[in-house]
């Protein structure tokens, strides 16, 4: 019976361990927002070079 507990009590507490972690996750996904970085813009683009998709930043917003 013992064992039987300490297995028990082994396997809740990794369990919490997962939720807490995959929460602390969702909560700095959510709650952060990546600074405006270089890239080129649409129709600066060369040959071999990305740029994003949809810019969040304005070319004016770096400081």
């Amino acid at each position: 019976m013992r064992a039987r507990t300490v297995v028990g009590l082994s396997v809740l507490a990794a369990l919490l361990l997962l939720v807490g972690a995959n929460a602390h996750l969702v909560y700095v996904a959510v709650t952060s927002q990546p600074d405006c970085v270089d890239h080129v813009r649409q129709g600066n683009a060369e040959n071999g070079s990305f740029r994003a998709a949809k810019s969040a930043c304005s070319p004016g917003a770096r400081s």
